[in-house]
């Protein structure tokens, strides 16, 4: 839900005791369009949030202490000369606009105790956050500046006057229903009520106007027209309701989450919903928790995708580069295969030497190779001499046969690195928190795709007859968190996130005989069934539910009949110079399976966060 008029009312009645007569200790940007209050009470100290982000411009308190740049930015000096050390003396919002407005007093350079406004305007991509001194209506600055270049209404420069965002013509929350009834009617009858409460009164958000229809009993779908006294009784109440700050004793501020624990909230609300009765509800203390929750998962789930993308390019881009280069690998292959065929125009043509007249352009010999000793027409150089043509094409075959020798390594070496980076691929597409990108940004920092601070290096005493020019890397000691998940058996089923955790899981956590899975030859997570001594194989669900894990977290997800190779961890072995999480086995099994939907819900749900492995 979007942070409307209505519901920013009810955030600025709960946090008013808590600001007001606050003391701004300290000032902080820590980002472009974000800043952070310092305030004092008697309660303690508390972080106060002002974010202008056009994606989510909000208020509230926090606990988030974010990292600072080194220098502040000069809205943020400003701030700091003319509200550190003041005081809050006022928090209001004017007739459920998105504007909100904290008056500080503080001294000024004379010493005179001055009172100047902060106001906070949240309006999408046009958020701001300005100080204006209210005597002189005049802006002492913007964290957002912009001339009538870019908005013909007003200008946000130091100096100027302070103009506050234009009236949409809305009407302020009504008590008269006859009134009440009037403002509908100015709308087309043939609008549907969900726009028509959107467009004639302040404060309402979409959310909010479906909520308003669906609690006077009435469909999103149903149009002014369609609305008799009763309809319209019920939803005058349901409008007061709702959108009158001052006529709730008590809010129930909630938290709505699409299904799993893990999910981020998509919705919060100052009272249950009815719109969101089949969203997993939680209600939170406050109204403030309730907003700080949503906007802080929001944040983290943006920060999430911004480095997830950031990666993805990189990974792309190399993937696209290695994908050329086995395109012109298999070119220069064909092409050197087809020269191969220069052997036996060589030896066609020492064979018959003496037949060929000097200058001829071409010959017509018999090939002794041919069971039907048809005839070959080999063209030839008339400015060379018969066996100067002869070992022209002895040349043609050695530089053919030169070139597919040289061809294969580089051609397996760029097949592998498309291979890896198919991986990292997916493990980029199913990392769910930031210390899962940070792992893969290591692992691109250590295969040299990405600059940056490569793992310390341990010294090795150099073997007798060899110089030390390679030394061992030392991976920094840190905890694995592979996926843990239950079996329907109960039994413990481990899924690597990424390609370091199944390197470790298969080469280091595995015993012997626990059992092994991967979907054969597409790329996806290793997983690991821990199984008791003397024991060689789990039960079948559990088998069975195993592969629907590695499907799951695979290039095959969604797929239908996929194979999947099982084995158990002794088969296992990992060449010299292998890229991370790549394996190699002779001895195998496979499985073909279809994962069943309820199933892996059930497995998903199953997930321990809390399991040591």
């Amino acid at each position: 839900m979007a942070l409307d008029g209505v519901t920013l009312a009810y955030l600025v009645k709960e946090l008013a005791p808590q600001l007001i007569g606050a003391r701004i200790d300290k000032i902080h940007q820590p980002e472009k369009e974000e800043i952070h209050l310092q305030v004092r009470q008697q309660g303690g100290s508390r972080r106060l949030l002002l974010s202008a982000n056009a994606t989510s411009p909000r208020f509230h308190l926090t606990q988030e202490n974010k990292k600072n740049p080194t220098s502040p930015p000069m809205f943020c000096k400003i701030l700091r000369k003319h509200l550190e050390g003041g005081k809050i003396v006022s928090l209001h919002q004017s007739e459920l606009e998105r504007v909100v407005t904290f008056d500080v007093q503080n001294y000024n350079d004379r010493g005179d105790l001055v009172t100047l406004q902060l106001h906070l305007e949240i309006m999408g991509k046009h958020s701001n956050l300005i100080l204006v001194d209210p005597i002189t209506n005049t802006i002492l600055d913007g964290l957002k500046r912009y001339s009538y270049a870019l908005s013909r209404y007003r200008e946000v420069l130091p100096g100027r006057i302070y103009l506050a965002p234009p009236s949409q013509g809305k009407r302020p929350p009504l008590e008269d229903e006859e009134v009440w009834r009037k403002t509908l009617y100015e709308e087309d009858l043939d609008r549907p009520l969900t726009d028509v409460l959107l467009a004639r009164f302040a404060g309402i958000s979409p959310e909010l106007a479906r909520e308003i229809v669906i609690q006077a009993g009435l469909t999103i779908e149903t149009r002014l027209h369609q609305c008799g006294e009763i309809d319209f009784s019920r939803l005058f109440q349901a409008y007061r309701r709702l959108c009158n700050p001052e006529g709730i004793p008590a809010i129930q501020p909630c938290l709505y989450y699409k299904s799993t624990l893990q999910a981020p909230p998509v919705a919060f609300t100052f009272i249950p919903f009815q719109q969101y009765h089949e969203l997993r509800i939680e209600n939170v203390p406050s109204l403030n928790d309730a907003v700080t929750g949503f906007y802080q998962s929001k944040s983290s789930k943006n920060t999430l995708e911004a480095k997830r993308g950031s990666l993805r390019k990189i990974v792309q881009e190399q993937h696209s580069h290695f994908s050329k280069k086995l395109k012109i690998y298999a070119e220069a292959e064909t092409n050197a295969k087809s020269g191969l065929a220069y052997q036996k125009w060589g030896e066609l043509l020492t064979a018959n030497l003496y037949r060929i007249p000097e200058g001829s352009p071409e010959v017509t010999v018999e090939d002794y190779y041919s069971p039907t000793l048809s005839s070959v027409v080999i063209p030839l150089n008339p400015y060379l001499s018969a066996i100067d043509n002869s070992q022209h094409y002895y040349k043609l075959y050695n530089k053919a046969k030169a070139t597919l020798l040289k061809t294969k390594p580089l051609q397996e070496a760029a097949l592998d690195e498309v291979n890896y980076l198919a991986s990292l691929q997916v493990s980029l597409d199913q990392a769910t928190t930031l210390s899962e990108l940070d792992e893969i940004h290591v692992e691109l920092v250590g295969q040299g795709y990405l600059a940056g601070k490569r793992l310390k290096r341990e010294n090795v005493k150099p073997k007798k007859g060899r110089s030390n020019t390679k030394t061992k890397v030392k991976a920094p000691k840190e905890s694995i968190h592979p996926r843990v998940y239950r079996s329907s058996q109960g039994r413990v089923i481990l899924v690597g996130k990424n390609n370091a955790q199944n390197d470790w899981l298969s080469m280091r956590k595995g015993k012997p005989n626990d059992l092994w899975l991967h979907v054969k030859v597409i790329p996806g997570s290793h997983v690991l069934i821990p199984l008791e001594d003397g024991e060689e194989f789990p039960d079948d669900n559990t088998l069975e539910e195993a592969a629907a894990l590695a499907i799951y977290y695979s290039q095959a997800r969604g797929s239908s009949q996929v194979a999947v190779d099982y084995t158990h961890v002794k088969q296992l072995k990992k060449p010299n110079a292998a890229k991370p999480g790549m394996v190699i086995y002779e001895q195998n099994w496979t499985l073909f399976l279809t994962p069943k939907p309820e199933i892996l819900e059930q497995l998903l749900a199953s997930e321990d966060l809390y399991f040591a492995p």
